[in-house]
């Protein structure tokens, strides 16, 4: 098949078994309000087929030389790491948001490294089965999550010293035909919305946390698996409907209790210097994605920052060109450090290109450090009117509508409607819980700052630096 339609990504979820929980009830995949979710992914395999963004969203098979859709893709060129960037830039402009897609795909090219370089060391058979598991997720259009974030618990403490060892997943038998898991992963977006979960460590490991060094891929209603899921969306609109309105995100807790895992599922079963590989090369290709979503969340800031100022008269103020210009700043630099990491990116043994890992690091630590300070601009040129913006139902009661109609006005040839809109989505953006979800997410989504100031300092070879200062004070040796 290689690209599936909407309807048949809707149809799979439906014939799949009940085990996402919500509010306190198991719930099917058809309740509505999962729907936002769904409506989201559906449109990546909608645009896929459509002539303006096939070219984006398409790519070539490097397995079967058929046309696939690039969330299935595994990169194999710095052109490929190029227009991913450009794709998922473009797709989250068009949806104001995460697009929840990428971190399956994420995933798989990490253990597409990982894998080869497993064999290569220890002749294992991982890569040869994670390439007939690609072949399966790419033939029918497969949507991935990847379950990386164990729960953790005591943080001073590695896996096997945790009081209670399901704290982080792992493995609690091996059998003949397979292995069998026991633990949670939180945070794993889009999950209730996947086929299958990419499950990789989450952490370094050492020789006493081998049962923890797993990773696999198993169909999301498999037994033993329940997502306990959140779901954010914008608030209700009764009246202004806008685009955004009909998608919304969910992450759940996914817990494994004693699931099965058949053997050719299994990519990583106790190797300790791989899974901290895996768990390394998941994140370079997460926050290379970031390099790509981050920006089209700031062109959505920087716009509503912009058109609010318009709005309100003071477009030419010198303080509001300034901190447009912080905005236009972050989201370019962003992503300029993504497209540096996509041209100096390396080939693997595996034929699979990585991105740049210093500056994907860079990237995403400088999204992370900048994220309130976005905030804090957007806030200052809206004014306090989107904390305090009457309710939706009082510009419609023809009690109130005629006075908040007159006195939402602004600069003159601007409707009190589009006024009323404008500050209705400043609203979503700053005060909802939506917008609280996205400021921590735009902190910590794809890893917190200090873990990418661990990866840019690891990669980074400052004895280089020493050196070119040695050369210029005259230092020998």
């Amino acid at each position: 098949m290689g690209l599936a339609s909407p309807e048949q990504y809707r149809e799979r979820l439906k014939s799949m078994r009940s085990n996402v929980y919500m509010g306190g009830s198991l719930i099917e995949r058809t309740d509505s309000r999962l729907q936002p979710g769904i409506n989201l992914i559906e449109q990546t395999f909608r645009w896929a087929q459509e002539p303006e963004l096939e070219s984006l969203l398409t790519a070539t098979s490097h397995l079967t030389g058929e046309k696939i859709n690039r969330f299935c893709h595994i990169h194999r060129s710095s052109d490929d790491l190029l227009k991913k960037q450009e794709m998922t830039r473009k797709i989250c402009q068009k949806v104001g948001g995460c697009m929840q897609r990428c971190m399956g795909i994420d995933a798989l090219n990490g253990l597409s490294v990982v894998t080869k370089e497993a064999d290569d060391a220890m002749g294992t058979e991982y890569h040869q089965r994670l390439e007939e598991f690609l072949k399966y997720f790419q033939k029918n259009d497969l949507v991935g999550n990847c379950a990386q974030s164990d729960v953790k618990g005591d943080r001073s403490l590695r896996p096997h010293q945790q009081g209670d060892p399901d704290l982080y997943l792992r493995v609690v038998e091996k059998k003949k035909d397979g292995i069998v898991v026991r633990g949670c992963k939180a945070h794993n977006s889009g999950a209730p919305f996947c086929d299958e979960i990419i499950a990789v460590p989450t952490r370094l490991m050492t020789e006493q946390d081998s049962d923890w060094s797993v990773a696999f891929a198993i169909p999301a209603d498999t037994k033993g698996v329940k997502q306990i899921v959140r779901f954010t969306t914008p608030r209700e609109r009764k009246y202004l409907k806008t685009p955004m309105h009909q998608y919304g995100i969910a992450d759940s807790m996914t817990v494994f209790d004693d699931v099965f895992v058949p053997w050719d599922r299994v990519f990583l079963c106790g190797e300790p210097l791989f899974a901290g590989m895996a768990a390394a090369m998941f994140a370079t290709y997460h926050r290379h994605s970031y390099s790509g979503c981050k920006p089209a969340v700031t062109d959505i800031m920087m716009g509503a920052a912009s058109l609010v100022a318009d709005y309100n008269g003071v477009a030419d103020a010198s303080h509001v060109k300034d901190k447009l210009s912080d905005l236009i700043t972050v989201a370019e630099l962003c992503y300029s450090a993504g497209i540096a990491a996509a041209v100096k990116s390396t080939k693997s043994s595996s034929g699979t290109y990585i991105p740049d890992i210093v500056y994907t690091n860079v990237s995403r630590y400088h999204a992370g450090m900048n994220i309130y300070h976005e905030y804090e601009i957007l806030a200052d040129l809206a004014g306090g009117l989107p904390a305090t913006l009457p309710y939706e139902d009082d510009f419609f009661s023809p009690n109130t509508k005629e006075h908040l109609e007159k006195y939402i006005m602004r600069r003159s040839g601007v409707s009190a409607e589009e006024q009323h809109r404008c500050f209705r989505f400043l609203s979503d953006m700053l005060c909802s819980s939506l917008s609280g979800m996205a400021q921590v997410g735009g902190l910590h989504g794809g890893g917190s700052p200090i873990m990418e100031k661990i990866a840019i300092r690891n990669q980074y070879d400052l004895e280089e630096k020493k050196n070119i200062v040695k050369r210029l004070a005259g230092i020998e040796g």
